[in-house]
């Protein structure tokens, strides 16, 4: 689960903030080791995961879609950690997204 990871790190996760426009049908709250952690959905259209430890203790997370490739993922993930990037998610993830290579149609020119 999602919380676990950055818990094994940070210590308790009291509350979790989803984009609503990525992500559908949660819940309110979760019980996660015994502990109550809260989820709230706000429309911020920016794709990212907001984790709360404590009340002034905030990270944003940047979550990778699983088809990524270990590469993209990567590039991506060195991107949102910089100290003077102001990029949202979204605009990260189509950066470092490869395009497709051409198709048998546009190698006959």
């Amino acid at each position: 689960m999602l919380i676990t990871a950055p818990t094994a790190h940070l210590g308790p996760i009291t509350r979790v903030g989803l984009d609503t426009s990525a992500w559908r049908d949660i819940p309110t709250r979760l019980v996660i080791d015994g502990q109550v952690v809260h989820l709230d959905a706000d429309p911020v259209g920016d794709d990212t995961v907001l984790i709360t430890r404590g009340h002034n203790d905030h990270f944003a997370l940047l979550v990778v879609p699983p088809d990524t490739t270990a590469e993209a993922a990567h590039e991506a993930m060195a991107r949102a950690v910089r100290a003077d990037n102001i990029t949202q998610a979204t605009q990260i993830l189509i950066a470092t997204t490869p395009e497709p290579e051409d198709g048998p149609a546009d190698a006959a020119g």
